[in-house]
């Protein structure tokens, strides 16, 4: 039976818990520092936080140091991995292979997808390696998993939900050529989401001021069986960026699909215990999102872009039938309310947005002028209800136990079994005084039992293995439960499998004789992991020693296609080479590898 873990992102220890309670497997959350969101590092003592409440439901953390180092940094990085490790994290997401060289404690490496994890003879060499879970490439399909998992073992980690990255994850260099901010070191100033216009061979504008290589948000919760039946037992949400309203949705979303999907299912088992129960309903369009796509699991579509704008889209609410000087009606079923933001396109092609002060119905009245037209369609990115149900306690996790009461010689026995197969007893001397209602004494033994007030335990049962019924005061039953669940508590924790490891020094075949910039080799470490598995040429990164006329970015995702002009479907072409030009005049070349369905970008 396979393991499938919701695994769910966390920009701080709360954001981490918020997780946990809304149905998390596991959590990714960023070291102190070198993670590939350097705006959200997390202490030593956060991430230690996080883990003693994680822990106590089997989830897991995890630990994303994923950036490529210096060799200043090796030391300050060994330090702080030993750190990570004593304060209870599961495993470290990294790219660098220098970490690997590194005097580690026993603690799994997970092959972040900054390794471009996108082939089957990437994720063996990396299987064979030493690591214990591969995050893959988002841009493979279906299909392409199913091979990755059928000449693999290694545990296999996929995006589900969340932002896209146009290139290859780890293959793109634009940040760091044209602003010195390097995406494989945590700062990227994310171009891809900014405006460009497209020109052809003789300079003429084909696409003004469109955000061309901006994607749509990636959304696979109804393609959860296809992930897991193609092998993947990791689903991943991304958004460490994103506020805690955006975890708590999007983590009880999936979950609610996760568990449906598990239930009574013979070959996979969920990863973690406790079940949640939820104080909202999970509606993903409520959440930051840009629009979805299946990207290119199933199979390539235009689809895919959001062109006219990088911002949240929010859920389609209807037409414009009526506008008024101060309000604006629209043909929706959607209940609405004052403090509700909204968004449309307006007249010069920008999505533009506009808060309401108040809602009547589906009349709105915007605290500031709108110029709308009717027969324009809205939509709401911030539903100011569903945010103010998310702001306070929005779930409750609890593990389930069952409880047993006996007599036995000079006292009594109370056991507790929990959903995880942890067994405590705890045998009290007390005197025994038969109750005179029978009835009313056993009522009061099960309800005492069964309340576990603000721990994590539901209890199911209480089996009263008692032929006599006796009198005992409700706050003698509550401490004897008090200390049953203390053991509990204390056992669970004892049998908890860390499932910790070393990291073993291979010397198998890379696979390539050479390595240039793209190889990401940032200090001397990496370099001697790679010539240790038979690279005899090895480039320095391109953050180091920058190429002239690089490929700063490689994508599956094409312009052409997206636009219709690709020639493999009969588009009509263009006069090549095209090029990108930006608002703030950056020139970028575009070049097409049709046999592999890829598109290059390069410097002008």
């Amino acid at each position: 039976m396979r393991v499938v873990e919701l695994l769910s992102p966390a920009k701080s220890a709360e954001h981490g818990i918020e997780a946990v309670n809304h149905g998390a497997d596991a959590v990714y959350i960023g070291a102190p520092k070198f993670g590939a969101r350097a705006a959200v590092g997390n202490s030593v003592e956060e991430i230690e936080r996080l883990a003693s409440y994680a822990h106590r439901f089997r989830a897991k953390v995890y630990v994303a140091l994923n950036t490529i180092l210096t060799d200043k940094e090796l030391a300050e990085t060994e330090k702080m991995v030993r750190q990570i490790y004593e304060a209870g994290a599961d495993a470290l997401i990294v790219q660098d292979m220098g970490i690997t060289q590194l005097d580690l404690p026993p603690i799994a490496l997970h092959a972040s997808t900054q390794m471009d994890n996108r082939s089957v003879e990437k994720v063996r060499f990396l299987e064979e390696a030493g690591f214990d879970q591969v995050v893959l490439a988002r841009e493979l399909s279906f299909e392409q998993i199913r091979q990755i998992s059928a000449q693999t073992k290694v545990k296999l980690e996929a995006f589900v939900h969340g932002a896209l990255c146009v290139s290859y994850s780890g293959q793109c260099y634009l940040s760091q050529a044209v602003c010195g901010r390097s995406a494989n070191r945590g700062v990227c100033a994310q171009l891809c989401r900014l405006p460009y216009s497209l020109y052809d061979a003789e300079n003429r504008e084909v696409v003004r001021n469109k955000h061309l290589l901006s994607l749509k948000d990636f959304n696979l919760s109804d393609s959860l069986k296809d992930l897991i039946e193609a092998g993947v037992s990791s689903l991943k949400i991304e958004g460490r960026l994103k506020d805690i309203s955006y975890v708590k949705n999007v983590t009880a979303y999936y979950r609610q699909k996760l568990d449906a999907l598990l239930e009574g299912s013979p070959d996979y088992k969920k990863a973690s215990s406790g079940n949640c129960t939820y104080l909202f309903e999970p509606k993903l369009e409520k959440s930051f999102h840009r629009g979805f796509t299946t990207y290119f699991t199933k199979e390539r579509t235009s689809e895919i872009g959001a062109f006219d704008t990088p911002k949240s889209k929010g859920e389609y609410v209807g037409i414009v039938t009526d506008v008024t000087a101060n309000s604006l009606t629209v043909a929706t079923d959607l209940e609405m309310s004052n403090g509700d933001g909204f968004a449309y396109m307006n007249e010069q092609g920008e999505f533009a947005g506009f808060k309401v002060n108040r809602a009547e119905g589906n009349v709105l009245f915007p605290s500031d002028k709108v110029c709308i037209r009717r027969g324009t369609a809205v939509f709401r990115n911030y539903d100011h209800q569903f945010e103010k149900v998310l702001s306070k306690k929005s779930a409750v996790r609890k593990v389930r136990v069952n409880m047993t009461f006996a007599e036995i010689e000079g006292g009594f026995a109370l056991g507790a079994i929990c959903e995880d197969g942890c067994e405590v007893s705890l045998k009290v001397q007390a005197e025994k005084v038969e109750a005179q209602n029978k009835d009313k004494a056993r009522d009061v033994i099960m309800t005492q039992l069964a309340k576990t007030g603000n721990t994590i335990y539901d209890v199911n049962n209480v089996d009263m293995q008692t032929d006599k019924m006796y009198f005992i005061p409700a706050g003698v039953l509550s401490e004897w439960r008090r200390q049953l669940v203390e053991q509990l508590e204390e056992e669970r924790e004892r049998k908890r499998d860390r499932g910790e490891g070393t990291f073993p020094q291979t010397s198998h075949q890379y696979g390539k004789a050479e390595l240039d910039y793209r190889g990401n080799v940032h200090n001397s470490k990496a370099a001697d992991f790679y010539k240790s598995h038979g690279v005899s040429k090895i480039a320095r990164s391109f953050e180091s020693s920058p190429v002239s006329n690089a490929e700063l970015m490689r994508c599956k995702h094409c312009i052409k296609f997206s636009l219709g002009y690709c020639p493999k479907q009969g588009g009509k072409g263009l006069k090549e080479p095209l090029s990108l030009v930006s608002n703030k005049g950056d020139k970028f070349k575009l070049e097409f590898d049709c046999k592999n369905c890829e598109m290059l970008i390069r410097a002008i």
